[in-house]
């Protein structure tokens, strides 16, 4: 409190010109100073050294005395939502600023605290208090806005995020929904009217029925990579977080979603865990390697020892990628170098072949047996000097690490 009644002695309280303030009003031009203090005790305070006048607040006219109302209607407004944490923002009336903002220059003021600093932490002190729940000024739960000028209360809902590895047992869903290349999204004849270039997807097999126990209004998949349409999603499954927007219950028990969700025939996960946001980033960040398997056809056919060695030829060196001819419509065309790092023939019959490729992340495994007209360099078909067609492929691991 010295601290504060030193400053206090320090202003040259003339310069306010007769104004009136509210304690939390004044305590707030010494905001900064001293601690362990509210800004209505400061006031109080240095009122008993300074030249100020009570009565209706030229600073904030009144808005200081409205905490514990303004605090109530924000409980009121998060009562419809599951949280533990939430923050409180306010939007404080652009002439209320400028006028503190004009005061603090005026008395020469050091470490005055903004009027909206302080109606946030005393808003949220209270609406603590009302809903049992803590502040949080990193990853809160739910964000209430007030907007003390009109008396309103927007809500913000953050999104709730789980973890898993899926597995895609089918090859005509690709891993998230598809908008129609024609119409974008918004329905045509093209489309059927559904907006979607495939009936459903990955995230969308997931996203039902985890809404159905979240009661969230939109929902997204961010997956560790992903898998070409024709191919399947097998072993351990593919990492993912998915992420479910609005959601009005946070603590669920997801287990029937994920049964529910293995009945499809389409998609399984393995149990869905509580994730962050962060994790999304670093889940789409990872570069891990995969193994995958391959079937293909030879034109005409060549024997197993042959096929041995000129895939020992592709473990040896570097593989330059041009993009695929069959993306060249969505991805610039550059060239991408990767490494194989094994690569096993699990059998051979007559003119079909099934090998086992396990490659750094981004490589195209197709384009590596098929060779893309040369655009990928080694490949095995031009190795091998005969026609490749890939007729399977599965992603049999994701090497994450988890």
């Amino acid at each position: 409190m010295d601290e504060v009644l030193g400053a206090v002695r320090e202003v040259d309280w003339a310069r306010l010109g007769g104004r009136t303030l509210c304690d939390s009003c004044l305590g707030r031009l010494f905001g900064k100073v001293g601690h362990g203090l509210t800004n209505e005790a400061r006031g109080r305070a240095a009122r008993a050294f300074a030249d100020v006048r009570g009565g209706p607040c030229w600073v904030c006219a009144g808005l200081t005395s409205e905490y514990d109302e303004l605090a109530a209607l924000v409980a009121r407004k998060l009562e419809p939502w599951e949280f533990d944490t939430f923050l409180i923002g306010s939007r404080v009336d652009p002439e209320i600023a400028a006028r503190e903002e004009a005061l603090w220059k005026e008395l020469g003021v050091h470490g005055p605290e903004p009027l909206r600093a302080e109606a946030n932490r005393e808003i949220g002190k209270r609406v603590a208090a009302i809903t049992s729940k803590e502040a949080d000024f990193g990853h809160p739960d739910v964000v209430g806005i007030v907007d003390p000028a009109f008396g309103h209360v927007d809500v913000q809902v953050n999104p709730l995020f789980v973890r898993g590895r899926y597995r895609k047992l089918s090859r005509e869903i690709p891993q998230t929904r598809w908008p129609c290349r024609a119409c974008r999204g918004t329905g045509c004849g093209r489309c059927g009217g559904t907006g979607k270039m495939y009936a459903t997807s990955v995230e969308e097999v997931v996203g039902a029925e985890v809404l159905k126990e979240t009661g969230g209004q939109a929902f997204a998949l961010h997956g560790m990579g992903r898998e070409d349409i024709d191919a399947r999603m097998l072993g351990r499954g593919r990492p993912f977080v998915f992420e479910v927007k609005e959601p009005r219950r946070r603590h669920v028990d997801l287990g029937p979603a994920v049964a529910r969700i293995n009945a499809s025939g389409l998609v399984e996960v393995d149990g869905l865990a509580p994730a962050r946001g962060s994790d999304v980033v670093a889940v789409k960040e990872d570069r891990a390697a995969k193994t995958y398997r391959v079937v293909f056809r030879m034109a005409p056919p060549v024997e197993g020892g042959k096929l041995k060695k000129e895939i020992s030829v592709l473990v040896a060196q570097p593989i330059a990628q041009r993009t695929p001819s069959r993306v060249l419509h969505r991805r610039a065309d550059t060239t991408r170098h990767r490494r194989v790092l094994a690569i096993d023939v699990a059998s051979v019959d007559g003119d079909l072949a099934e090998v086992r490729v396990t490659a750094e992340a981004g490589t195209y495994v197709k384009e590596l047996i098929h060779g893309d007209g040369g655009r990928t360099v080694p490949s095995l078909a031009a190795g091998l000097g005969v026609a490749c067609e890939v007729l399977e492929l599965d992603v049999l691991d994701v090497h994450d690490g988890g």
